[in-house]
């Protein structure tokens, strides 16, 4: 829990053990020459040595204006569809009477009440809120919208569409396309929180007094394959107490896993191993596990001296002395948080310094961070400064703990007598620029660390992994360094006063950077997984709202906006959604072609040939009783009373009283004639 490699993602499992050569940083190539290192190598460098050995694809068989062929085919596949059903549609015209449908369709339409449109729009309303809700939940929790995701994994591949950024795996890539794979892989993998808890005496009495789970099952999975990697080997079969080990090692409940390390004490007593997962996992306190550490590294040391007297033997020998290795270094590490725990810092550091003197090729467990983090607490900061320039390179990985200790350091130098004003008004001084200047580099590298820092954001426990450059790493640095940056007098205040300044050089940090490489996009996916959910997870940079979720909000808006006019003014409403419809239907050729008559006297024309407002056009009234349903369906405007006979026609007086027609006076006023 405090030691091994950094485990990727993709390769879990597959680490090299700790005994072995660390793998070279991921070099930064011919773009990104000047960058710093900001991520371990590994799983980049396989990547990048499988895309360079790729065979270049062989040509097909089929020459190539059939591949143009078949390309331009599939990509015009959707348009080809649409054109044959526009055109089966318009064959089928006759046989379907889709002018008569559409003519049945307006008549229903006419003849709906507003009540219809009021439940319309409301229910409308409804389901859009409710799609905007789910839509923003959705986004709060995964980081994007759930339509925009549905749509590019399942509909985009019905459509025949690919995605751009997904290579055939045939297809070579350019060094620059290479470069860029090869350093997103090494910045999207999971490391090893050097400063992680103990689960017995920290998360675990968190859990009994919050009632939460600090630690996700993702992370919890990656450490017990930490735990097969580094303390089992091919050997353990040979030995009763080792293979009992290998299972606990397995297990998934603590409970099991504490009794099968009881188990393996009693088939041997100097199981360093089983010492190891009581005092991780069963000791609720820090005294407690300190005793089970000091029993492990007791008998730790017997079997690593046993397997160097017999190292050059066999392969398996080799193997077994590696494992007991990383045992010994394991416990002694552990030892060193204890008393660094139990205020016993000088112990601690005294500790670190000897495994760092003892066991360099194990530099890679940044075992070197533990020692600034103890050093910052002795306040020895010219240890710390020592320290710095020896991993503080271009060449090796960088860290937030290296990145904002560098800051720390030449900010305690200015900070104390830093002012806003004064520094607005007679500029900045060269030791001031340097302190800004690396404030600005940490800030590049992990732009998460300053709200936690100046307490915009709570902390909570960090995890037992943790991702370079994302909120997992940011949790991890606060939750110890806050006191220092504290005890320092002003530190907090220019970080406060410059830490966003750093946005503005870097305006596109997905596509390029200024000291490092361009920021990852793959960094709030896999927090997500290594926080708790109960925590918010930072972004950056921050995402703008998907497009439907204001679509949602803007179509549940306009929906409840229609409903209430609807119901406030029904009669009001119900005339314009008439009015729109009736449109079509009464200049539609079918009608057109129906009986008409003449009304000179009911219907007059205004001065200049225009028909009075209301009225209907005079060739359109084929018979009485369809006029008569016009105009009473029809209300637009409300008619001047003019008499002719015994008919008084208006839309106050059809809809409203419904005179009765006298077809006696009808006949003799209202004569029918053909259309000239």
């Amino acid at each position: 829990m405090g030691l091994g490699p950094p485990l990727s993602q993709d390769s879990r499992g597959a680490a090299p053990s700790p005994a072995s050569s660390p793998p070279p940083p991921p070099c930064p190539g011919g773009r990104g020459r000047r960058k710093m290192a900001d991520g371990g190598g590994g799983s980049g460098g396989e990547a990048a040595a499988a895309t360079a050995a790729a065979p270049p694809p062989s040509p097909g068989p089929c020459p190539r204006w059939a591949e143009r062929l078949r390309a331009g085919l599939s990509g015009a596949g959707a348009s080809l569809w649409l054109v044959a059903g526009l055109g089966l549609l318009y064959a089928l015209r006759a046989p379907l009477k889709l002018g008569d449908n559409l003519t049945a369709v307006s008549v229903f339409l006419n003849s709906l009440t507003p009540k219809f449109y009021v439940a319309l729009t409301g229910t409308s309303s409804l389901i859009s809120g409710l799609i905007f809700i789910f839509e923003w939940w959705y986004f709060r929790k995964y980081g994007t919208s759930f339509i925009e995701q549905v749509s590019v994994s399942h509909l985009r591949p019905l459509m025949g569409g690919t995605e751009n950024g997904n290579p055939s795996p045939g297809t070579p890539l350019s060094s620059g396309e290479a470069e860029t794979t090869r350093q997103s892989l090494s910045e999207c993998k999971v490391w090893r929180n050097p400063l992680n808890l103990f689960r017995g005496a920290e998360y675990r009495r968190y859990t009994w007094v919050t009632g939460k789970e600090p630690l996700t099952y993702y992370d919890m999975n990656l450490s017990a394959q930490d735990h097969q990697t580094f303390f089992t080997c091919d050997t353990d079969s040979l030995r009763p107490s080792d293979t009992v080990m290998q299972k606990a090692w397995r297990e998934r409940n603590p409970p099991a896993r504490i009794k099968a390390a009881y188990q393996a004490l009693e088939l041997n007593n100097d199981c360093a191993t089983a010492y190891v997962l009581l005092a991780e996992e069963e000791a609720t306190t820090i005294v407690d596990a300190e005793k089970l550490f000091k029993q492990a590294l007791k008998a730790g040391e017997i079997i690593y001296r046993r397997s160097q007297q017999y190292q050059h033997q066999s392969p398996q020998h080799e193997a077994q002395l590696r494992r007991d290795t990383n045992v010994l270094v394991y416990i002694k590490r552990r030892l060193a948080m204890c008393a660094r725990k139990l205020g016993r810092i000088k112990e601690a550091v005294k500790i670190m310094r000897d495994l760092m003197k003892e066991f360099p090729p194990l530099s890679m467990l940044n075992i070197h961070e533990n020692l600034l983090e103890s050093l910052l607490e002795l306040q020895a900061y010219a240890d710390v400064q020592a320290v710095l320039a020896k991993y503080d390179d271009i060449s090796l990985p960088k860290s937030a703990a290296i990145c904002y200790t560098a800051a720390l350091l030449k900010t305690r130098t200015v900070s104390d007598r830093f002012s806003p004003e004064t520094a607005s008004r007679r500029g900045l001084s060269t030791a001031e620029i340097n302190a800004v200047e690396a404030i600005h580099r940490a800030v590049e590298f992990n732009p998460h660390v300053p709200k936690y820092l100046l307490e915009m954001k709570s902390l909570i426990l960090p995890p037992e992994h943790i991702l370079k450059r994302g909120d997992s790493e940011a949790v991890a640095y606060a939750f110890f360094h806050l006191q220092h940056w504290k005890r320092i007098e002003g530190a907090l205040n220019l970080l406060q006063c410059t830490w966003e300044g750093t946005f503005r050089m870097i305006p596109y940090p997905l596509e390029k950077g200024h000291l490092f490489y361009p920021y990852p996009s793959c960094t709030e996916t896999a927090d997500r997984e290594l926080l708790p959910t109960f925590h918010h997870v930072s972004v950056y940079p921050k995402k703008e709202l998907p497009f439907f979720i204001h679509f949602t909000a803007g179509l549940c808006s306009f929906t409840a906006m229609l409903a209430l006019l609807t119901h406030q003014f029904p009669e009001l409403m119900g005339i314009l959604a008439k009015a729109k419809e009736q449109a079509p239907y009464l200049h539609s050729p079918s009608t057109l072609r129906r009986r008409h008559c003449r009304i000179p006297c009911c219907f007059p024309l205004l001065p200049g040939g225009v028909r009075e407002p209301g009225s209907l056009p005079v060739h359109l009234v084929y018979n009485i009783p369809r006029a008569i349903s016009e105009l009473t369906n029809s209300s637009v405007m409300s008619l001047q009373p003019r008499k002719c006979g015994h008919i008084f026609m208006s839309s106050k007086t059809l809809g409203a009283r419904r005179t009765p027609w006298p077809h006696q006076n009808a006949a003799t006023c209202l004569a029918p004639n053909k259309l000239s």
